[in-house]
């Protein structure tokens, strides 16, 4: 039985330039199949982070993970996580105080996601946003090319506020875009979450689930008080830091609903 949460290395990875939107990022791929956009947490790519991508490379996708920000293989508790993500939080690239936002690295990640599903055979690609990232991969979903969003525990814009906790981390102008694709062509998103997580507030996910409806997949796992899992009270990172790799375990169960998602969209 694995007590800990899975954990790897760049070995195997390729690290490629991508430069969109005035932006430049190293772009680690790896994998052949179906395209899907990695998007990292703070603090970055951390092994947690690689290991997701190479679960996924196992399950058939050519992965590509953009280092936004932080050092590729720093762990994810690390000294350096405050310092990455108080950079994060005033970058104007990611405007993680602003409601109502564009944020210019949402058009970083649609340029991304048009170049991989160019180099891939799926019908589209896949976005998975964490954390700071998680709505990031609903932004992405404006392009045409991205046919598989899913917010892992979407932090952005911070949960400062009831308006800020309310806000679904896209502006009213790429929300109305996303609702027209769901409504027109089908177009569906998977959102998880604990319980207990004030950064990624319920209220977050209800707004989406008004604005979605059924086209909105919600995961959301016990993180109360004496939950069967055995979750902590700050469990937060639903597909790295909390999985455990044995059957049943609800992260662990929740990283093979994504797997199938990818799968039913892109395959």
């Amino acid at each position: 039985m694995s007590t800990t949460a899975p954990e790897a290395d760049l070995t195997g990875w390729t690290a490629t330039p991508f430069t969109a939107a005035g932006y430049t990022h190293d772009v680690y791929y790896k994998g052949s199949g179906p395209g899907v956009v990695l998007i990292p947490e703070m603090p970055g790519v951390h092994p947690g982070v690689l290991a997701l991508g190479n679960h996924l490379v196992d399950n058939g996708f050519t992965v590509a993970i953009p280092s936004l920000y932080g050092t590729p293989e720093v762990p994810a508790r690390s000294p350096r996580l405050v310092p990455t993500l108080l950079r994060g939080c005033v970058a104007k690239e990611f405007a993680a105080l602003a409601t109502n936002a564009e944020r210019p690295v949402a058009d970083y990640l649609r340029a991304l996601a048009r170049d991989l599903n160019a180099a891939t055979p799926g019908k589209g690609v896949g976005v998975i946003g964490q954390c700071f990232s998680g709505g990031f991969a609903l932004a992405a979903a404006v392009d045409d090319s991205v046919l598989a969003p899913v917010l892992s525990q979407p932090s952005v814009p911070l949960a400062l506020t009831p308006a800020m906790k309310r806000d679904p981390g896209v502006s009213e102008r790429e929300m109305a875009v996303i609702e027209k694709r769901a409504a027109e062509e089908g177009l569906c998103a998977l959102g998880l979450r604990f319980s207990g997580d004030p950064m990624a507030p319920a209220e977050r996910f209800a707004t989406l689930k008004k604005r979605l409806g059924d086209n909105f997949e919600v995961i959301e796992i016990d993180s109360g008080r004496g939950n069967p899992g055995g979750f902590g009270r700050t469990a937060h990172s639903v597909l790295t830091v909390e999985v455990r790799e044995v059957e049943g375990q609800a992260a662990y169960e929740a990283r093979k609903r994504v797997v199938e998602f990818l799968k039913e969209r892109l395959v």
